[in-house]
C-alpha cells in the first residue's frame, strides 16, 4: 500500500525556525520527529498525478498573511491558533479539487494551528499554556508556499515544497 501524502504550509524561515525552537523545547523527544507545521490536508493518494498537478496550480497563489490569534490548550498539548480568511478560502478551493480523495478529517474546514506540545499530560500542557498565555500578544507569520510529505507511519519524508509566486 502506497504511503499517504500530507499537504502543509511552507512557513517564512524566521516563523518555522521560531516554532521549531518552541517545539523543541516543550514537545516530549522521543516524539518529536517533524518541524513545526500547518497541515492543509493529512491523507492524499501519494500515487495520483492529478493531485501533484493540482499542488502546482494552487502554488500560483501569493504568500499568506496569518494572524497568530491565540494560544490553546487541549487535554494534551498545546498549540498556537491561526487566523486568515485568505488560508480559508484557499483550502476550500483545494477541498473542491480534491473532493474525490478526501477522507472525512480532511472535508471539514480547516483549523490551522501549530502544535509545540503534544503527548504529555494534561497538567504539564497546562502549565505551558499558562506560562506562554502571560506574555502572549498576537503576530502575524507569512506562509510561503506549500510543502508535501510522505506519511511513514510515524517521521514524514519531504517530497516537494511548492513556492508560492513572488518567493
Amino acid at each position: 500500500m502506497m504511503p499517504s501524502l500530507i499537504a502543509t504550509l511552507h512557513l517564512h524561515p524566521e516563523h518555522q525556525l521560531f516554532f521549531d525552537k518552541l517545539r523543541d523545547a516543550h514537545f516530549p523527544a522521543h516524539a518529536n520527529y517533524l518541524q513545526a507545521h500547518i497541515t492543509l490536508f493529512h491523507h492524499l493518494p501519494s500515487n495520483e498525478p492529478l493531485i501533484r498537478e493540482q499542488l502546482l496550480k494552487f502554488s500560483k497563489h501569493q504568500p499568506i498573511s496569518l494572524l497568530v490569534q491565540d494560544i490553546s490548550c487541549f487535554r494534551n498539548g498545546v498549540a498556537y491558533s491561526l487566523v486568515s480568511e485568505e488560508l480559508q478560502q484557499l483550502h476550500l478551493t483545494m477541498q473542491e479539487a480534491f473532493m474525490p480523495w478526501l477522507k472525512k478529517r480532511d472535508q471539514q474546514k480547516l483549523w490551522p494551528h501549530i502544535t509545540i506540545q503534544n503527548k504529555v499530560t494534561a497538567f504539564k500542557a497546562q502549565m505551558l499554556f499558562e506560562k506562554l498565555k502571560e506574555d502572549f500578544t498576537q503576530f502575524e507569520i507569512k506562509a510561503t508556499g506549500i510543502n508535501t510529505w510522505l506519511y511513514l507511519k510515524g517521521p514524514w519524508k519531504l517530497m516537494d515544497t511548492l513556492p508560492f509566486e513572488n518567493e
